[in-house]
């Protein structure tokens, strides 16, 4: 008995080893996955026109992603891990998969792309509250994990405490129009063949000052860029592409390409989608491999904070959005009596309703405030 006691110990006490170090393998393993966004993401081994930008030499921005929908490019998005993709919510009608992929480690629209990788999308995320501009933020699962290269890896992502203060130095890349269209943005300049990837420099500017030139439509879920002379801009076609800043080696994203009032025009900076307020949402929907999350911090005082809207008058708008606006204030204009006013209203309500559905079918095409 004493003989088989002694065995059974030492059985055990050798088991005992094992779980601990399977264990710490285990931990090791853990801990390695959970850093392993923060060891890849934002860097750029190889990194030593939008509208007003120029060409991007290849594998600089090697995040950036070009959607496609049955072969032909729609929007732009950005590598978050092996198998997540960050873009903008208008990019998509539905959450069906069908005609989606994903073109990385790509340089061209036409021609040659040597470093592409391509892949089926698996699954389409929208944010909940997503409203045509507010919230347009969306997750792409792809169909299997990429291999990262020095063509194809994750950016950054700014952290829930992020602070990009005005003025803070910011890159914008994408294959959109280099110029909006004189009678619908739909019909803008286009990049020459072979179509290769822009990029622009833009200064971040203070939402309080963006919510002013943007007359009250800029909220806290967004943020903005741009040169208030105009002739730097993202456009149609860049939608859903990363806005990027850099802190120390690393690049982290602050933006998502949303929407604004044309493209490049003076006093009418870029809107996009402020990445830091959606940490939370972007981590429930990715359970394993998490995305790198960075705290960037803007240096300097804000001149923003203490900004003083002068009251500007609105842009002109010939769009739908403009008709909504003037459908309104007739309603509001309409008191003769309590029957007239709650008909008109009733009939407002229901053209209001129109128009907005409308301008989100056609917001590709819209000649005022447009989502890119």
């Amino acid at each position: 008995m004493g003989g088989v006691q002694s065995d059974q110990q030492e059985f055990c006490s050798d088991t005992m080893a094992s779980r601990n170090w399977v264990c710490l393998l285990t931990f090791c393993i853990l801990t390695a996955e959970s850093h392993a966004q923060l060891d890849v993401c934002g860097t750029v081994p190889l990194n030593t026109r939008i509208v007003g930008g120029e060409d991007a030499p290849a594998g600089s921005w090697p995040w950036l992603i070009s959607l496609q929908r049955f072969g032909s490019h729609v929007c732009g998005g950005s590598l978050i891990n092996r198998e997540w993709v960050m873009s903008a919510a208008h990019c998509f009608s539905s959450t069906s998969t069908s005609g989606w992929r994903v073109s990385l480690g790509r340089q061209n629209l036409q021609g040659s792309n040597p470093n592409e990788v391509s892949s089926t999308v698996a699954g389409i995320v929208l944010h909940p509250a997503y409203d045509i501009f507010n919230n347009d933020i969306a997750l792409l699962r792809l169909s299997s994990p990429v291999k990262f290269t020095d063509y194809i890896r994750p950016v950054c992502l700014a952290a829930s405490d992020s602070v990009f203060t005005n003025g803070t130095d910011s890159w914008v890349t994408g294959w959109g129009k280099v110029q909006e269209g004189v009678v619908s943005l739909l019909v803008g300049l286009s990049l020459p063949f072979p179509k290769t990837l822009q990029e622009v420099k833009l200064p971040v500017l203070g939402n309080r000052q963006c919510n002013c030139l943007h007359v009250g439509r800029v909220t806290d879920n967004m943020l903005c860029a741009g040169v208030l002379a105009g002739g730097k801009d993202s456009c149609q076609g860049d939608s859903g592409g990363p806005m990027v800043n850099q802190q120390g080696s690393v690049w982290v994203q602050s933006g998502i390409v949303s929407f604004g009032l044309g493209c490049a025009r003076p006093n009418l900076p870029g809107v996009y989608s402020r990445v830091s307020r959606y940490q939370s949402w972007i981590n429930s929907h990715i359970k394993s491999d998490k995305p790198g999350f960075v705290q960037f911090n803007s240096s300097g005082l804000d001149a923003d904070s203490s900004y003083i809207c002068p009251g500007l008058s609105p842009p002109l708008v010939t769009s739908a959005a403009a008709t909504t606006t003037t459908t309104t204030t007739t309603a509001t204009a309409t008191t003769a009596t309590a029957t007239a006013t709650t008909t008109t209203a009733t009939a407002t309500a229901a053209t209001a309703t129109a128009t907005a559905t409308a301008a989100k079918t056609s917001r590709f095409g819209m000649l005022g405030l447009t989502v890119k």
